[in-house]
């Protein structure tokens, strides 16, 4: 791996996720430190958390809410939101962010109750 990676968004193919559509940038089996993701949310979505993995939210577009092990904080745009480990999430209304995964994004590391 050289000493940087560029991504480009927009030439990354979305994938579903439990939170709408996601564009995962770094996602590499040489890179374990950390991912970022253009997440565009489009639904509620499910409840989950992570056993390894802290996230940073950055809200860029749209507003709602971040559920936060079961309390409602409003959002909008240039909210940020540190999630760390164990701490039980999810995102309410329609909204764009960027998440930023660290450890890099693991899917097995995403559990649900």
């Amino acid at each position: 791996m050289s000493n940087y990676m560029i991504a480009q968004f927009d030439q990354i193919d979305p994938l579903r996720c439990p939170c709408g559509f996601t564009r995962r940038a770094f996602a590499a089996p040489d890179n374990s430190l950390a991912t970022v993701h253009q997440v565009d949310i489009q639904e509620d979505a499910r409840t989950h958390y992570h056993k390894k993995l802290t996230e940073i939210y950055v809200i860029l577009e749209g507003e709602g809410s971040i559920e936060l092990d079961g309390k409602l904080f409003p959002v909008k745009p240039m909210t940020s939101i540190f999630i760390k480990p164990g701490c039980r999430h999810r995102a309410v209304g329609k909204m764009k962010i960027i998440n930023v995964a660290i450890p890099a994004f693991d899917p097995s590391d995403e559990w649900f109750d």
